[in-house]
């Protein structure tokens, strides 16, 4: 499970490093493809797979079946690190993401969200505890 929060610069070309301790998670390979709420999302492949045979079993007479699946796997790119730990983000999820120069890395269980440093700081902002209790027990968590 990924956990934690990682600041990172994108280099001129689009490459990004890993936070060793995501290395380690991610193994030889993964996926990366556009996320919710405006950030990238990052899966190991097992994750990635999971993903893709839950996808598979929505129906293709649902318009929004259709437009997640289209959403989620017509921008994933497979991945590989190089040596230095670094991955280049294709171009369009770069953009898709506002990613420019300060990016955040979140863990977030099965998945690594990529943030441009600005988006993150706007989304994850929980000035409102209660909200955020309330939110809990409507899920059947109990802290």
């Amino acid at each position: 499970m990924f956990k934690g929060e990682y600041v990172h610069s994108i280099d001129e070309k689009g490459r990004l490093i890993i936070p060793s301790r995501f290395r380690e998670q991610l193994g030889e390979g993964f996926v990366i493809t556009r996320g919710l709420d405006g950030c990238l999302y990052i899966y190991p492949e097992a994750a990635w797979k999971r993903l893709e045979e839950k996808l598979s079993t929505l129906p293709l007479t649902s318009k929004s079946a259709r437009t997640i699946t289209r959403f989620l796997v017509s921008a994933a790119a497979d991945l590989q690190l190089d040596r230095q730990g670094r991955v280049l983000i294709p171009a369009a999820l770069r953009e898709y993401a506002k990613l420019d120069k300060d990016v955040v890395l979140a863990g977030n269980l099965e998945r690594i969200e990529v943030w441009d440093r600005s988006s993150w700081t706007e989304n994850s902002t929980y000035d409102d505890m209660d909200a955020v209790s309330d939110n809990l027990r409507e899920y059947g968590i109990v802290l």
